[in-house]
């Protein structure tokens, strides 16, 4: 065994399908190393001398799911089914969720543009440089191909998420569902819209008393929401529209947004909610005695309906 080989055999990991192996130790690290062994090799020699021996550089890679959550396929396909019997029907549904905070300012925003010059932006993306924060809450329309955006400049909470709901149940759903009386909402299962967050559940039975809806909610269990349909059929639009440019107004976030356009007809509409909302809300024990909720017999911790209370 030569001193390289000596002194990599307790810094190496491998894999043992492709032999490949890689190493946490530098270049640098182990010319000093070898120095100190008394073999003295230029960085160029000491590469070559890995790369002989099935060394490679390696990048982390996002492959690992974790422990998956009981029950979990099953969800899916009850939250396939209930949606397929509602779009059946033309009744609306909704998949919800709150895109990534954005500061709005002279900040570098991801991504490439056509341009003839580069765009000189804030060289650090400090938040006392920022004109504010935006917190965006999606609405997809599942059966209508269709988004809406409420923008808030506070905190991402319950009470802002419904109040979003009721935005654009006001001003698109009902023009679009005339006379429908029940509504299906596709939400992830933690944040503002968590399954198990009763402020969350206490809005709705706002929502549901005050325009007479059924409210019906199914979750997708933790660490699955890239599979919630406004992942993959609104949010990536957006983040494509504005992609390399910065956000340096709320009017122009919410230009980004309302001129989002995909080939399958998706359209997008937006709105500000300067409302200051407050974080840390409990609910009294006597209003959550009035939340009309009936779990389902399937998994009744991520499905459940809410009705409402009769006028």
């Amino acid at each position: 065994m030569t001193a390289l080989d000596h002194l990599m055999k307790d810094a190496t990991a491998g894999d043992p399908i492709s032999g490949l192996l890689w190493t946490h130790k530098s270049l640098r690290q182990i010319r000093r190393a070898l120095r100190r062994e008394g073999y003295t090799l230029s960085l160029t020699t000491i590469s070559r001398l890995l790369r002989q021996r099935s060394y490679s550089l390696r990048v982390n890679r996002k492959r690992v799911a974790g422990k998956q959550v009981a029950g979990r396929d099953q969800q899916f396909q009850y939250i396939e089914q209930r949606r397929k019997a509602f779009l059946r029907r033309n009744k609306p549904v909704i998949s919800v969720d709150t895109k990534k905070k954005e500061l709005i300012g002279n900040f570098k925003n991801a991504g490439r543009e056509w341009n003839r010059e580069g765009r000189d932006v804030n060289m650090y993306d400090f938040a006392s440089q920022a004109e504010g924060r935006a917190i965006p809450y999606g609405i997809y329309d599942v059966g209508r191909n269709q988004g809406y955006v409420v923008v808030g400049i506070s905190h991402d909470t319950p009470e802002f998420a419904v109040t979003s709901i009721r935005a654009w149940w006001v001003a698109v759903g009902q023009k679009q569902y005339p006379g429908e009386t029940h509504l299906l909402i596709e939400a992830d299962g933690g944040g503002s819209n968590g399954n198990q967050c009763l402020v969350w559940k206490a809005r709705l039975q706002d929502l549901a008393d005050e325009f007479g809806l059924r409210i019906t909610v199914t979750h997708y269990p933790t660490g699955t929401s890239k599979w919630n349909p406004i992942e993959h059929r609104m949010f990536n639009l957006i983040s494509g529209n504005w992609a390399g440019q910065p956000l340096e107004s709320y009017e122009r976030m919410l230009k980004h947004i309302r001129t989002t356009r995909s080939a399958t007809g998706f359209r997008c509409k937006a709105r500000l909610d300067k409302t200051i909302y407050q974080t840390g809300i409990k609910i009294s024990l006597e209003e959550a005695a009035r939340i009309r909720l009936r779990p389902h017999k399937l998994f009744p911790q991520w499905n459940y309906t809410i009705y409402p209370h009769a006028k």
